[in-house]
């Protein structure tokens, strides 16, 4: 492994926060670990952690010089316990079935206490299909039989997604649209809706989960309350100060621009499937979100940030 940000002859920290990072995927259920990351380091040097991280090489940059960055993946088996030294929590995103076991057992050798998962939201579906079709699900399973103290963040849509393309549902497609044609092509544009999250509030929640031990075997619905697509639309329309079109299109077309885009067709499916599931069942759905406990406001002190929030903070996507 290669350590970016350090040097051989730095001094082992101890109580050492672990963040691992991997390259975006277009996978069903994926989060954009670098953005959630980099939010979650800030978070956690302003609290006085010693930071470090392990980072596919293309997620290496771009990180705050207090922060030790060493090159490597957690999806790929790993060397040696080297990256575990002095860690006491880890948030573990990014993860992959094949070596998440093997690598659970170096962390908990290595005198590592907590881990943070970064998870999917659905995940206790998959026990309906075969063991070993399983992905977030497995997941889950090893590291609650790590003999580690866990816990699951299953998290609703990531607002900044947009930036990182981890779904379909969040717009990846949307910058370019509105910069060249002042438009967004969409289905189900009024009936679909899709819950989401702030990244920064999902990292606060993260580093709460790692700095305490309240929230030991405990899952937490990281979720956001369902937005209409055309709420989205105006959102990103008021903070640009610009009209933007909003088109509906048929599902056909939406899995179609999604397919050029390159998106496999599971998450296609569990895209379209979800936008209307959530527009059928949104009082229902809203319902069980403001239900959920503990309730993200819970954890992070304050309320959630919102779409109209996040869309002024990132106008330069779409301008």
């Amino acid at each position: 492994m290669d350590r970016s940000h350090s040097s051989q002859s730095r001094p082992i920290a101890e109580d050492v926060k672990l963040l691992t990072v991997v390259v975006p995927s277009k996978g069903e259920g994926c989060s954009p670990t670098g953005l959630v990351g980099q939010r979650l380091a800030r978070q956690l040097l302003a609290a006085g952690d010693p930071v470090r991280v392990l980072a596919e090489p293309e997620e290496c940059s771009g990180w705050p010089a207090e922060v030790e960055v060493v090159a490597g993946s957690i999806s790929q088996p790993l060397p040696s316990a080297e990256v575990f030294a002095g860690v006491d929590a880890v948030f573990l995103a990014g993860a992959h079935p094949s070596t998440v076991e093997a690598s659970l057992r170096l962390a908990r050798d290595a005198g590592v206490r907590r881990i943070v998962l970064l998870s999917s939201h659905g995940p206790e579906y998959e026990q309906y299909n075969p063991p070993e079709t399983w992905h977030w699900l497995a997941i889950e399973r090893a590291v609650e039989r790590s003999g580690l103290e866990w816990t699951h963040l299953r998290p609703s849509a990531v607002m900044g997604s947009v930036r990182s393309g981890t779904y379909p549902a969040t717009g990846s497609d949307w910058p370019r649209s509105i910069r060249v044609e002042g438009a967004v092509r969409e289905a189900f544009l009024d009936t679909g809706h899709y819950p989401f999250i702030h990244e920064d509030d999902l990292a606060a929640i993260a580093a709460a989960a790692m700095h305490s031990d309240h929230y030991a075997g405990t899952v937490i619905e990281a979720v956001g309350m369902p937005l209409s697509t055309q709420s989205r639309v105006r959102s990103i329309a008021d903070a640009i100060g610009r009209d933007i079109q909003a088109i509906n299109v048929t599902a056909a077309d939406s899995r179609a621009t999604w397919q050029r885009s390159g998106w496999p067709e599971g998450a296609i499916e569990v895209t379209l499937y979800a936008l209307q599931e959530y527009g059928a069942r949104l009082t229902e759905l809203t319902e069980w979100t403001a239900a959920q406990r503990p309730s993200v406001r819970d954890i992070i002190g304050r309320s959630p940030r919102t779409y109209d929030e996040w869309a002024v903070e990132n106008t330069s996507l779409f301008l």
